[in-house]
């Protein structure tokens, strides 16, 4: 079997792991050893596929080139180096990028690290590599990315399966101010505790990205199903088994595909431009039919028979609304819950505890992550009069 390593944003490693868990690629014992950045697990080619496709809340998925080993001076380096099994990800003269960090090793200049490194890949496929520099927020199919780590000495070395970063599903070509990150809307529903038999509410839907999450969950459909993957320009890349994971795929979406006509997804947002944002990214990702939206203020909220969850994102005055007073809305925002939502369950994202404080709720904010490059609470509670 071989090793690979799912990238998380801080913060959503535990919602990762889960994630593994639940899809048979990370044994139950170990679903406490995620570390800081990421969760390691083991699997064939197969299960490469399967966790890329699956994945809601990785960044990104790198597949070990073999185990790691101690390397303290160059030559070392390119001598233990031209013994992986480079061929098995790349082929001769293809163009990639290499992204090295140290710490704490006596190897610490990244430039003679990625020229060592370079070196030996070269003399095992016999011809080099050009390395070339690219935006990994850029749309379109990317180099692939080698990424070398040395910390203390110990030298890893790991191919990106991925591409384009996770969060790419395909689907979001709109976006209004100011977007969640598709990777962080799915760990703010998990975190929320969303049971997807349940109605959902988003008042501050902007582009749609928290019910187009949670109407992919509850229809369980794979977030990486309509995009492409590194893996699949992979000399070692085996068609007929990632051929395998789309049909099984297609095989559970034919047996719940009238579920789509009664969902109870609700989303709304008083930005009429948003709104029609929303629409154009749920139709791409194929759950238009799951997701009621309105343009309404957040006053105008008329949610099903419940109880069911709001989770939602709203302004908090950092890259939207900044510079206004936003305690007016919060104000009003928590009168609302309590007048249209009595007995549900409430998630919020906010970064400022001033703002939340204004909404009279008991919310529970011991859990949060970055959301670009903003530390957020993800506030939760429950809703009573």
């Amino acid at each position: 079997m071989d090793s690979y390593f799912a990238v998380t944003a801080p913060g959503l490693e535990s919602f990762t792991a889960l994630e593994l868990t639940d899809l048979g690629l990370l044994p139950g014992t170990s679903i406490d050893t995620a570390s800081p950045g990421g969760v390691a697990f083991k699997g064939d080619l197969p299960a490469l596929y399967r966790a890329n496709l699956h994945l809601r809340t990785a960044s990104r998925i790198l597949a070990r080139l073999g185990t790691f080993f101690y390397a303290t001076k160059y030559p070392e380096l390119q001598k233990r180096a031209s013994r992986l099994p480079w061929e098995r990800f790349l082929s001769p003269g293809q163009p990639i990028v290499l992204r090295v960090t140290c710490h704490q090793s006596k190897l610490y200049n990244s430039e003679d690290v990625a020229h060592n490194v370079s070196a030996g890949l070269e003399e095992r496929l016999g011809k080099a590599c050009p390395l070339v520099n690219v935006d990994e927020e850029a749309d379109g199919h990317p180099p692939q990315l080698i990424v070398v780590q040395l910390v203390d000495d110990k030298c890893t070395i790991s191919a990106d399966s991925s591409g384009e970063l996770l969060h790419k599903r395909g689907y979001r070509l709109a976006v209004a101010k100011a977007p969640l990150r598709e990777t962080l809307a799915a760990a703010l529903l998990m975190a929320s505790g969303w049971d997807t038999s349940a109605p959902l509410l988003d008042p501050f839907c902007g582009s749609g990205t928290i019910p187009i999450e949670a109407a992919l969950m509850r229809l369980g459909i794979p977030p990486g199903l309509n995009r492409r993957f590194a893996f699949m320009d992979w000399p070692g890349f085996e068609p007929s088994a990632f051929k395998d994971q789309l049909s099984a795929i297609r095989d559970q979406q034919s047996a719940i595909k009238n579920q789509k006509s009664a969902i109870g997804i609700l989303a709304s947002d008083r930005d009429a431009g948003a709104i029609k944002m929303a629409h154009a990214n749920a139709g791409r990702a194929g759950v238009e039919d799951a997701i009621e939206f309105k343009c309404q203020a957040v006053s105008s909220i008329t949610p099903p028979v419940g109880p069911g969850w709001v989770v939602t994102n709203p302004p908090y005055g950092v890259r939207v609304s900044q510079g206004k007073d936003l305690r007016n809305l919060y104000a009003q925002f928590g009168n609302v819950l309590r007048r249209q939502c009595p007995g549900w369950n409430v998630a919020v994202l906010c970064n400022d505890p001033v703002l939340l404080g204004q909404m009279h709720m008991e919310l529970d904010t011991s859990f949060g992550f970055i959301n670009g490059g903003i530390g957020v609470s993800v506030a939760r509670g429950k809703i009573n009069l």
